[in-house]
């Protein structure tokens, strides 16, 4: 990967699915030229030093950037085990 900046793994947790929605298009309104990388499911490629922000944007949309695991299964796996699927 030369060349390739390392990035983090994100997880945007809303509410429902209109403000983890939300948080891309406010992230897009406000940060045009920072790409996001949709890797699978709930989780995002994110560059580290954006990480404040998207916090950030994600209180704004009534969610939260959670800053995933390196093992994704494992939190998936916790969330068919806990009510509500993990959520607050």
């Amino acid at each position: 990967m030369v060349g390739m900046k390392r990035r983090i793994r994100v997880e945007i947790v809303g509410r429902d699915k209109f403000w983890e929605r939300a948080v891309w298009v406010e992230w897009a309104h406000q940060f045009p030229g920072r790409e996001v990388v949709h890797e699978s499911g709930p989780f995002y490629l994110i560059e580290p030093e954006w990480l404040a922000d998207m916090e950030r944007v994600a209180r704004e949309c009534q969610s939260r950037a959670v800053v995933a695991p390196a093992n994704v299964g494992r939190r998936l796996w916790f969330r068919r085990l806990l009510p509500g699927g993990g959520r607050e």
